[in-house]
């Protein structure tokens, strides 16, 4: 007991404390609501029946993507069953291991912990983020791959950055949009060394097109040309198009990718209930509100510090124009189809703008006492916004989720608070 008494302080001082509690509530929330709905929602009515088909050992007909998400999915419920736990496992393993890989990138960005922790516990309870990484689809699998392809980046291990570009866009192709970040961060801030991005870019597309035949070969139980696949790919992906795909069902209208930031988007997902014969809507796939009213204020603050040469900064513009912007001239010149939950990968440069913004706020030193005590409040209220619209958008046991809700509040409070004893020179990089 006396041991346990002496680690305690240490744990809490510990720098990974915080993030650990941080994911174990997480998973905590999945887990408790992994099984509801007990119905395929969104994208899951592709990608489970795919899933099942390869189990029977039919294929997929999903061969407008590549296999690795969907092999994922299959592993999961070659564990846990043909139902919700199976389909959704691995979405929430790697929905936790996104938020660590996130609060690391914060981390190597010279963020000092109290913001690198407000940034990530802003990323774990995003509604998209969340109900992502808690259903059967592809997306979440992608975008772990990429945060690991960032981190791996900014520390420096070029080959590691290819092997997981290589990876996420195995298991989506919005995965390749990694590269572009990379690149024109990059030109910024690192364009005499080519001998880095030939590595990273070389590295990437090597391992795409050696493992996606022996990926395909779990799936087909035959050696498929990798040439062949990613034909068949782009030219669905030329085909998807709003001119030719005139209707779609309630709920999962495409939309363009300005209209993203312009109103708040979202996606339902309906069901009938046959007693009061009437459709109700069963999950929302949104921004949450309190992220989307500062997207434009918070990257408006990163550009400004960008062109001041803060290292930060540079990187987080670089993430949102090759995550998000890139979708514009795309839509523009090829009418390609486009969904709000395609701003998935670029909510973690958004959270980070936020928790830079709004850290630089509330330290501002003014000397009029309600004005001083007002900024104060900004982390403690912002907290409390994002953590009702987590209540309210997030399916499932409300109590459940406004007792986790309290307690993540006064963890991130405690943590956030706390006197940053950070190793690094600079705790603001801005």
């Amino acid at each position: 007991m006396d041991k346990f008494r002496l680690l305690l302080p240490k744990l809490a001082r510990w720098e990974y404390t915080p993030l650990c509690l941080l994911v174990l509530i997480v998973l905590i929330i999945h887990f408790s609501t992994i099984l509801h709905p007990n119905a395929l929602i969104f994208d899951e009515s592709y990608y489970v029946p795919a899933a099942q088909s390869i189990i029977q050992g039919t294929g997929t007909d999903i061969i407008e993507h590549p296999p690795l998400g969907q092999l994922l999915i299959v592993s999961g419920i070659s564990l846990f069953g043909d139902g919700p736990l199976g389909w959704r496992f691995f979405s929430v393993i790697f929905g936790a291991v996104s938020i660590v890989l996130f609060y690391l990138i914060c981390r190597q960005l010279k963020m000092s912990r109290n913001t690198s922790f407000l940034a990530t516990f802003l990323f774990s309870i995003e509604s998209m983020s969340f109900i992502l990484a808690g259903i059967a689809m592809l997306d979440v699998f992608s975008l772990t791959f990429m945060l690991a392809s960032f981190w791996t980046y900014l520390k420096g291990w070029h080959v590691r950055a290819g092997l997981f570009i290589g990876l996420a866009a195995l298991a989506k192709l919005i995965g390749f949009l990694v590269l572009l970040v990379i690149l024109l961060h990059w030109l910024l801030t690192n364009r005499n060394n080519k001998r880095q991005i030939f590595t990273i870019v070389s590295v990437s597309a090597a391992s795409f097109l050696l493992l996606m035949p022996l990926l395909d070969l779990a799936v087909w139980h035959k050696l498929v040309n990798p040439f062949e696949r990613i034909k068949v790919i782009l030219e669905y992906t030329r085909d998807a198009t709003f001119a030719k795909y005139a209707q779609f069902p309630v709920g999962t209208l495409p939309t363009r990718p300005w209209e993203w930031l312009i109103r708040l988007d979202s996606m339902h997902n309906l069901s009938y209930d046959t007693i009061k014969r009437e459709w109700y809507v069963l999950s929302y796939l949104m921004i949450s509100p309190s992220v989307w009213a500062l997207i434009i204020p918070s990257m408006l603050f990163m550009l400004y510090k960008a062109i001041k040469r803060s290292s930060t900064a540079i990187f987080v513009i670089c993430w949102f124009a090759g995550t998000y912007l890139i979708w514009i001239p795309a839509s523009l010149i090829t009418d390609r189809i486009s969904y709000i939950f395609y701003f998935y990968p670029t909510i973690g440069a958004i959270c980070i703008g936020i928790s830079l913004g709004i850290t630089r706020l509330s330290s501002i030193n003014l000397k009029h006492g309600i004005l001083k005590r007002g900024l104060r409040l900004i982390i403690p209220i912002y907290l409390l916004i994002s953590l009702i619209v987590f209540i309210a958008l997030f399916p499932g046991n409300i109590w459940l989720k406004a007792a986790c809700s309290i307690v993540l509040y006064f963890v991130a409070r405690y943590y956030i608070d706390a006197k940053d004893a950070s190793p690094t020179k600079n705790n603001s990089p801005i």
